[in-house]
């Protein structure tokens, strides 16, 4: 039975990752600030109190536990920071991730590290054509600079550990049947704070369902057997998810008070005028960028898909 360390254990994305470990037959423990009931309980799980810059506790977990797989989920919008990402939590998130590495990669039983990152990081083209994981960076953003920062981090770490399988899962925002901040800011106007569609809302958003990121984690870690498999992998739903597909949901399983309708003639051209230059995008991780609302960006999954299969999305969550 191999032992995983879960940063952000607790979390949104983490309670579900070491749900899925736990049903796989995993040594899970979870550090985080405080424990999460989701997993409370159960055998083969393990929560440890832990802040990002409490280094001597992370110093004992890895003394104490025969650590196999690291997966860095913390300092994560959705599981720890609020939508909006200040100096403090980057520079503690860049504190956090050069020790947590270290202490790894030094670790004699180490086998796998693996790091949540964010599908942010990217120069989002005009063109409508699919991302790929070479594609070009563009940190606009103090989240897409954290996570950036700590993929550089882990990849100048490992110039000295070459033996140590690692994963950079840059993900789409995420969403579960419960947990729909990142939809919502998706049909939210962020001048007025208003709910809005533009025609039949058939415009669509990159998005990742949890669960989609569970399977992803739960294959890579039975599966990767040897080093072609380290890299950095697009992890998000298969298809868009339209502005549509986010007013029915909401309304079948959640409620959503009245949304305006804008006209679809020269719509977008007006809305990117009003917007362009509002710099609130740096801060704010769910700000809506409404100069790029109508490109329908995606991300290409190719890569991870010979991995695992992306089945869930916004009509069979669960």
């Amino acid at each position: 039975m191999k032992t995983v360390l879960v940063t952000g254990g607790c979390g949104l994305i983490g309670q579900y990752i070491c749900s899925g470990l736990i049903k796989k037959g995993f040594e899970v423990i979870a550090a985080d600030k405080e424990e999460g009931t989701y997993n409370m309980g159960k055998l083969h799980y393990t929560f440890v109190q832990w802040t990002p810059t409490d280094e001597k506790t992370l110093t004992e977990i890895f003394e104490q536990y025969d650590i196999n797989i690291l997966i860095h989920a913390a300092c994560t919008v959705d599981n720890d920071f609020k939508p909006i990402v200040t100096e403090k939590e980057m520079n503690e998130s860049n504190q956090c991730d050069k020790y947590i590495y270290r202490l790894s990669m030094n670790a004699e039983t180490i086998e796998q590290v693996i790091f949540i990152s964010t599908d942010k990081v990217y120069d989002f083209p005009k063109s409508r054509e699919p991302l790929q994981e070479d594609a070009d960076i563009k940190t606009t953003s103090n989240y897409a600079v954290l996570k950036y920062e700590s993929e550089k981090a882990l990849v100048n770490e490992l110039r000295n550990h070459k033996n140590v399988m690692c994963c950079i899962a840059r993900i789409a925002p995420v969403y579960t049947l419960n947990f729909t901040d990142n939809l919502m800011s998706r049909i939210t106007d962020p001048k007025d704070n208003m709910k809005f569609v533009v025609g039949k809302g058939q415009y669509g958003f990159q998005l990742c369902c949890v669960h989609n990121l569970v399977d992803f984690i739960l294959c890579f870690v039975k599966n990767a057997e040897d080093m072609s498999y380290a890299g950095i992998y697009n992890v998000s739903d298969k298809m868009l998810t339209t502005a549509a597909d986010i007013i029915s949901f909401m309304r079948e399983h959640h409620s959503l008070g009245a949304v305006l309708q804008k006209p679809p003639s020269n719509a977008f051209s007006k809305i990117k005028g009003i917007f362009s230059s509002n710099k609130e995008y740096k801060t704010n991780y769910r700000y809506l960028d409404m100069s790029k609302i109508e490109n329908n960006n995606m991300l290409d999954t190719t890569k991870a898909s010979k991995i695992t299969t992306f089945r869930w999305n916004i009509h069979n969550i669960k």
